[in-house]
């Protein structure tokens, strides 16, 4: 005889037959379920995988607008994901959060390309300066572009260039958190592709040597900042510049570029001047404005209208 407790707390006495058969039947129960969610889990990790390789090639609409002919761009300087999904939903062919002069912390950072993962635009960044410790970090949190500020020479762009690329082309550390989560763990071996390291021309020292950074290995666009190019010229800041001096400087940029088989960029903050420099002046890829500035100006125009 086998004394067993029940489920209510109350003791029963089985013959030792009848308990050696429950037993088998329940162990044989527990490891088929045992088997069948180690299978079920498998499954989904197997199809998660190539899911997520679809997933990175997918979130490559900005590389084929490229090599279409152009894209537009859309920025994000508010911390706030809401924004960034939202904005991500409007059509535009990539997103870059801004870590430089927008309101963003690495954190903050995260929870934004999370929000963009929704959909099929394409994550880029901008890091605060060229410092591989934030390129790494944020390169592992899924941006597939990095837009760096400030690069005036061609060791500088060398330097920008290995912090955002694995070897041998680079030196990034492997450690793609959630990256390996959104693209797959083939990620390590697609990322160099995949990645899209930007330089920000944006002074007359870059300006003077433009043609050495377009040429630096590795490199796969110059991004013009009109308005930190404007202010070292002399000018005031702002973007869509009308100067003779500073459209012949984003001329000399852009032959650089085409000359080295790189895409040129350029930022914006008219749609009208955006429209032009896209379609009529040779740049491969506009941003438009930023989410501050559109909200502001929406807001100040209808306000205007209910206080006539």
């Amino acid at each position: 005889m086998a004394v067993v407790r029940t489920c209510f707390g109350t003791r029963i006495a089985l013959p030792l037959s009848s308990y050696r058969q429950a037993f088998r039947a329940f162990t044989y129960q527990e490891t088929s379920t045992v088997s069948i969610n180690r299978k079920a889990t498998h499954l989904t990790y197997q199809q998660s995988r190539t899911l997520s390789m679809a997933n990175m090639e997918t979130y490559a609409t900005l590389h084929h607008k490229l090599e279409a002919g152009g894209a537009v761009n859309a920025w994000s300087s508010m911390p706030c994901a809401v924004t960034a999904e939202l904005l991500a939903g409007c059509g535009f062919d990539s997103l870059t959060v801004d870590l430089q002069h927008g309101l963003i912390d690495y954190p903050m950072a995260v929870s934004m390309l999370q929000a963009i993962s929704r959909t099929n635009v394409t994550p880029l960044v901008r890091v605060p300066w060229n410092e591989p410790g934030i390129i790494g970090k944020v390169l592992d949190a899924g941006a597939l572009g990095i837009i760096c500020p400030m690069i005036n020479n061609r060791e500088q762009c060398e330097a920008f260039v290995k912090a955002c690329l694995y070897p041998p082309a680079g030196a990034r550390s492997t450690g793609p958190t959630r990256a390996n989560m959104v693209y797959g763990v083939e990620y390590w071996g697609k990322a160099n592709e995949y990645v899209l390291p930007m330089a920000m021309v944006e002074t007359k020292e870059a300006l003077a040597n433009v043609k050495e950074i377009a040429t630096t290995p590795g490199l796969r666009a110059i991004y013009i900042g009109p308005s930190d190019l404007s202010v070292s010229m002399g000018y005031k800041p702002g973007c869509d510049r009308t100067e003779p001096e500073v459209l012949e400087a984003i001329s000399v940029i852009r032959q650089a570029c085409k000359d080295a088989g790189i895409y040129v960029a350029l930022h914006c903050d008219n749609p009208t001047y955006a429209h032009q420099a896209l379609k009529k002046d040779g740049i491969d890829l506009v941003s438009l404005s930023t989410d501050v500035r559109l909200l502001a100006k929406i807001a100040a125009s209808e306000l205007a209208i209910i206080r006539q």
